[in-house]
Order: C-alpha cells, then structure tokens, then sequence
C-alpha cells in the first residue's frame, strides 16, 4: 500500500512538477502479464524516476548496503526500499545473489514486473558496461520477454563535484520488448545466457547511445 501512496500521493505528483519526466515508448510495457524491465544504471535516482512513470508495480533488486548502512539517513533508506517492494541482493554473487534472482523469477510467474540493472552497479562515468548474465537468466527460466528502457540524463541530477540536486526534465526511454523464446530449454548454458545478455546491452546502447565499455563496471571502480 505505501508503494502506490508514495507513488500517486506522497512522492510522485511532487517529482512530476519539479522535474517534469518525459517518457518514450511507455506503451512498449505491457499492460499485463510478466516482463523484465532492463535498464542503464546511471544514478541513484534511476529506481525512483522509471518506476514512477510506469502504471504498473516494477519490482528491483537493490544492492543488500543500502538496507544495512548505518545512522538515521541509513534508516530511511532502508525504510523507503522495503516500503517499495525492494529486493536485496548481496553483489559478491553465489548463492546470496540467486536468492534475489529465485524471489524475482516468482514475481514473474505471478504474472508482475520485475525490473533489473544487468551492469550490476551503477556505472563510474555514464557509459554503459557489460551486463551480467543474472538477466538472462531470469528471462530464460521464466520465458517473460525483456523490455529495454535507458534513463537519457538522469546524471545530471547531481554531476560529481555537485552537492545540490539540479532541476531538469528528466528523460525516459523504452524499447521495443526483446523475446528469447527461441532459446526455450537453454537456461543454464553459459554460451546462451552470455548472447542473450549481450543482445540486451546492444539494444541499451542503441536507445541510450552512450559508450559501451566491454568491462564490467564493479571492475573499473575496484581500480580506481
């Protein structure tokens, strides 16, 4: 219930008129029935902006820091992610990171949307990273098509160096839904799982034209 409260009451009709979202494509998500929303990681407000726009609930995964950080902002955080539905994955992968995968692939089954970052981290400069292979499993073991959306500039709502949030239109972007039924019975072969994570990122870059970098996004922030 608070998920559609701080949506249609407390938080979005307030997000609208400040920075006036612009959406394209909305009608590329279907009105019902399962989908994986896929999308760019550009800033810490991506999983605020895109969900507002779409009718339906998407439900995320979200990195497990965001609901352990400490002191009062960390209980707010922690607070706003539950209140939505959010699902904490643990990034250093294995089975923590399945059980997110396993929770949003009932979702699907359940017939609702399931939304997904495949670069796994938000990216270091706004370019766009390799995608992890998490999305495509989920799309082959749940059979539900993937529906691309790039957020255009939300970075520059607070640029590094920024300390105050901008006001600018923000602008959405969805592609058209991506079906893999064509490697139906292939889940948990490596090769199939790498091209069809690759087919999404190609189509991410396409909507976005942002860089692509073939290197994962954890991995160029570990060296920096």
């Amino acid at each position: 219930m608070l998920y559609w409260l701080l949506k249609y009451v407390l938080l979005g009709p307030w997000l609208r008129l400040i920075f006036r979202p612009q959406v394209d494509g909305l009608h590329q998500v279907p009105r019902a029935g399962p989908a994986i929303i896929a999308s760019n990681h550009i800033s810490f407000f991506d999983p605020v902006f895109m969900p507002l726009m779409v009718p339906r609930k998407v439900t995320f995964v979200a990195k497990s820091e965001y609901f352990t950080r400490p002191g009062p902002i960390g209980r707010l955080m922690r607070a706003f992610f539950l209140a939505t539905g959010t699902v904490a994955v643990d990034r250093a992968g294995g089975r923590a990171a399945q059980v997110a995968i396993d929770t949003q692939l009932r979702l699907l089954r359940q017939g609702r949307l399931a939304g997904i970052y495949p670069e796994g981290t938000r990216s270091p400069d706004g370019r766009l990273y390799r995608g992890k292979t998490g999305v495509a499993r989920l799309a082959l073991r749940s059979g539900a098509p993937v529906v691309p959306v790039v957020m255009l500039n939300a970075d520059e709502l607070r640029p590094p160096g920024v300390r105050l949030m901008r006001i600018i239109k923000v602008r959405i972007r969805f592609g058209p839904a991506l079906d893999f039924s064509r490697y139906a019975g292939h889940a948990g072969d490596h090769r199939v799982e790498r091209a069809v994570t690759d087919e999404i990122m190609a189509q991410l870059r396409h909507l976005s034209g942002r860089e692509y970098v073939d290197s994962y996004a954890h991995q160029v922030k570990s060296r920096r």
